[in-house]
């Protein structure tokens, strides 16, 4: 089934807020940084050229203007933000646990 452009936009969106949550405040980095890349500038190039399917409800405001360079800025303490990530760094840190 083909998703359309608003839904990976929403999943790019969402994978941006989390890594980055995962990054600067729990540094627990979980993807590599070319991969975190490559999803960003799909973010981007996605925007631009679609900028009606941007409109979704969905950090709309904070992805604005987003060109990929850096998760810094984004809500990272938002709660829903927050529970998503820190439930992630969980599953991350037993799987670490248990790979030992």
């Amino acid at each position: 089934m083909n998703r359309s452009v608003s839904e990976i936009i929403k999943q790019r969106r969402a994978q941006m807020l989390i890594h980055s949550c995962l990054y600067y405040r729990y540094d627990t980095p979980i993807i590599s940084d070319d991969k975190w890349q490559e999803w960003a500038n799909e973010l981007r190039d996605l925007q631009q050229n679609n900028p009606k399917e941007c409109k979704i409800n969905f950090y709309d405001k904070h992805f604005k203007d987003w060109n990929g360079d850096t998760g810094f800025h984004l809500p990272i303490n938002d709660g829903k933000v927050l529970s998503k990530a820190l439930h992630i760094k969980k599953l991350f840190d037993k799987k670490e646990k248990n790979d030992i």
